[in-house]
Parts: structure tokens; C-alpha cells; sequence
């Protein structure tokens, strides 16, 4: 019997035990409306508040600052439309970057088709936003920006506190101009588990998670809201959530979310410690055994179980398909875009060319995940290239690879 090995945590996570254990009673015993007034549904209220307060208090927050959504994309939309909807500027003027999940660039593709303006910011090489360009990109109708606290696909952690901290000070300089306030979201569904979301460190007024990255379950998702910040509903209804989630509140999926968000807090330290020894190593190993490779991302500054390489001269999906074969489930990048044949736009915005990104690997580690998973793979992994190779027309010369990541041209998209 085939071995499997998993290796696509940044996909989705396998939902812990004592999250299911958490979760349990809220399907057929203690299954009422948190909106009823009998005991039942009080009951459920209070599950659901005290599922608030556990989730803020690793937010650091005030527990009316967070609501719960139906999943990550959800509180993404909610932030960057309902922020730029209730700024009643026509047009606002919103920030983000060029490297950031479909779920902010959809987003914010679908202000700028109702008239909004956007501007969209490049990353160096290693993925790191170019804060020139962020600074320079403020107009005076500027009411968002959105800027993700680790990237999905190649793992670079962006300097989210420092962005944050410098914001303030504009906006202090804003006020006294007249000017609107520009409102700072993250998109934290990656860093969640592996990051610290202390919202008053990080100087954010809107930060999103989602259960299925932390080994929780999925379809729901939390957005913290600062006091003050306004935004305007997605979904009209029964007013839940303080009127931005209308909705019979998902009780199971919130206290698994709560329950998942609790164990990977207490676990975090160590488990991360464990995981960049096992990402350095296989980073060394398979940089080393195989020609023509190139790490994507920061090489340090990057999530612990993330893990992302070019490797030239084969397609992706045929290496995927052939470690498939042999147990090894990975990716060539965001799980959203899997049947996409088009190469990544995370890739291609850190100055690489077409055939790298269409070699992209993309492996995320986990709890399950061992050393001697990982030496299985650097085994393996080297003869399915060998292969690809021999049978691939595309052959990329090394050297006009390095001068063209060179020469990349960083500039702002204005969509």
C-alpha cells in the first residue's frame, strides 16, 4: 500500500481530533438559534460569545471587534468592499499589491469595475512590498490598503507593523488636512497559526483568518474590525453580527474555529521551531541535488512549513501528477487556482520568467509531517526531474535567467 504523504498544508489542513471533539455537542444536543430567546437558544448565544472573546483575545482585542464569516474569502470581500462602499467616495482609491491571494485581487477588480480607483504595488525579488512605490501611490481619495501578512504561495512574511506604524502617522497628518482616514487591512488566513495577531502591534484596523489553514473547519472565518472602522454589509438579513454577517451563526464551525485558533496559539513556538529545521533541510537538499533550481521567496524571512522552488526545464503538473503516483501530495501553487493553466502571478511578480513559474513546487508542511517524509521526497524527487527533463523541448539557460530577474521591471498597475 501506497505511503501518503501530505505536503500541502498551505491547500487546506486536516481538521484536529479536538477540534471535532470541540465541535461535537453543536450539531444534535446543544444545536439551537443563538436569535431565540428560550433556553436552548441562549445557550448557543452564550457559546457563541464566549467563542468571540477566545478568538480576541489572541487578536488582542475587544470581542465586539470580531465578527465570524463563512471562510477567508468571505471576510476579505467584507473588508476591502465593505470599507470602500462606506467611504461614499466616488471614486476611493484603494492599495494593494501585485502579490497578493485572488481572493483581495478579485476584490478589488470588482471596485475598480463599479468606478473605484486601484493601484496595485510591486515586490522585489524576494517578495517583500516596495514601500516607495506604497507611499508615493496616496491620493487624497485614498480610503484602503490592503496588504497580505505572508504570501499563500512562496511564503515571504511582509513587514506588516512597520507598513502599520507609518500609516498612523499619515493619517495624523490626514486628519488635520481634512482628509478621509485610509483604513489598513491584512489578509492573515496564511500567517494564522505560524504568526502573532496581535492587532495593536501590527497597527491594522481590519485583519482576516479562516479555519481550514489552522486545523480547524472549513467554511468560516473571522474579521477583526477596529472600533470606528466603518464598513458597509455584503449580505442583507437578520442583522447578525452586528449587521455585517446576516445569517444564522455557523455555532459548530465558530467554536471549532475558536477551539483551532486556541491550540495553534499555545502550540506555536515550538512547532515552528520543528518546522524551519525540517523546511531549512529540504531546502538545502533539493537546491543541492537538483540542477537548475531556484528557491521563490525570502530564504529566512519566510513562513516556518513553507517551502517553494523553480525548477527549470520541466512542467509542473507533470511532476505533481508523478508524485502523486508515489504518495506525495503538493502543489505548483495557490490551491484557488489549481485548475488554472495559466503560471502564477506570485511567481511572475518576483521577476521570474514564464518557465520558472510554470516549474513551480510548491510544498507546505504540517503537524503529520516527518523527517523521513521529506528524505523519501529528496530521494524521489530527483529522478522524476531527470525524466521530465530528458522528455521536456524547454531548456533555460541559467545565466539570462539571473539577468532578466535583474532587469524586471518593478512599476505600479494602475487597473
Amino acid at each position: 500500500m501506497t505511503k501518503h504523504i501530505y505536503l500541502d498544508h498551505a491547500a487546506t489542513t486536516p481538521t484536529d481530533p479536538r477540534v471535532v471533539k470541540a465541535m461535537a455537542p453543536y450539531w444534535t444536543k446543544n444545536f439551537g438559534n443563538p436569535s431565540s430567546l428560550y433556553y436552548i437558544g441562549q445557550r448557543a448565544k452564550n457559546t457563541l460569545d464566549n467563542s468571540r472573546i477566545a478568538v480576541a483575545k489572541i487578536f488582542n482585542s475587544q470581542p465586539e471587534e470580531v465578527i465570524f464569516t463563512g471562510g477567508g474569502t468571505e471576510s476579505i470581500n467584507l473588508a476591502i468592499k465593505g470599507a470602500v462602499i462606506a467611504s461614499r467616495l466616488t471614486p476611493a482609491h484603494l492599495i494593494t499589491s501585485n502579490f497578493e491571494h485572488h481572493a483581495v485581487l478579485n476584490a478589488v477588480q470588482a471596485l475598480k469595475n463599479q468606478g473605484h480607483e486601484v493601484s496595485l504595488i510591486p515586490v522585489d525579488a524576494d517578495g517583500f512590498i516596495i514601500q516607495d512605490k506604497l507611499w508615493s501611490e496616496i491620493q487624497d481619495n485614498t480610503v484602503l490598503i490592503s496588504i497580505m501578512m505572508a504570501n499563500n504561495e512562496v511564503g515571504t512574511i511582509e513587514p506588516i507593523q512597520e507598513i502599520g506604524a507609518h500609516l498612523e502617522k499619515l493619517n495624523k497628518e490626514r486628519k488635520a488636512k481634512n482628509l478621509p482616514h485610509i483604513f489598513f487591512h491584512t489578509d492573515a488566513c496564511q500567517a494564522a497559526g505560524a504568526l502573532e495577531l496581535n492587532v495593536e502591534k501590527l497597527h491594522v484596523d481590519l485583519l482576516s483568518i479562516n479555519g481550514s489553514k489552522i486545523y480547524g473547519p472549513k467554511g468560516v472565518g473571522a474579521l477583526y474590525i477596529r472600533r470606528g472602522t466603518a464598513l458597509k454589509a455584503l449580505v442583507d438579513g437578520g442583522g447578525q453580527e452586528k449587521n455585517l454577517r446576516s445569517g444564522t451563526e455557523n455555532i459548530p464551525g465558530i467554536v471549532g474555529l475558536a477551539t483551532a485558533l486556541n491550540i495553534a496559539e499555545q502550540n506555536r513556538e515550538k512547532e515552528n521551531k520543528r518546522l524551519i529545521s525540517l523546511r531549512d533541510w529540504t531546502i538545502k537538499k533539493l537546491l543541492t541535488t537538483i540542477p537548475k533550481t531556484l528557491l521563490n521567496g525570502h530564504p529566512t524571512q519566510r513562513l516556518p512549513n513553507n517551502i517553494n522552488i523553480s525548477i527549470l526545464d520541466i512542467e509542473g503538473e507533470a511532476m505533481l501528477l508523478y508524485l502523486d503516483e508515489i504518495g506525495i501530495q503538493a502543489s505548483t501553487g495557490s490551491a484557488c487556482t489549481a485548475q488554472d493553466l495559466e503560471p502564477s502571478h506570485v511567481i511572475r511578480a518576483l521577476g521570474r520568467p514564464y518557465e520558472a513559474a510554470h516549474g513551480s513546487l510548491r510544498l507546505t508542511l504540517g503537524h503529520s509531517t516527518q523527517k523521513e517524509d521529506l528524505v523519501f521526497l529528496s530521494k524521489k524527487l530527483p529522478g522524476i526531474v531527470k525524466y521530465l527533463r530528458q522528455v521536456s523541448p524547454i531548456n533555460v539557460d541559467m545565466n539570462t535567467l539571473h539577468s532578466s530577474i535583474k532587469k524586471y521591471p518593478r512599476e505600479i498597475i494602475k487597473l
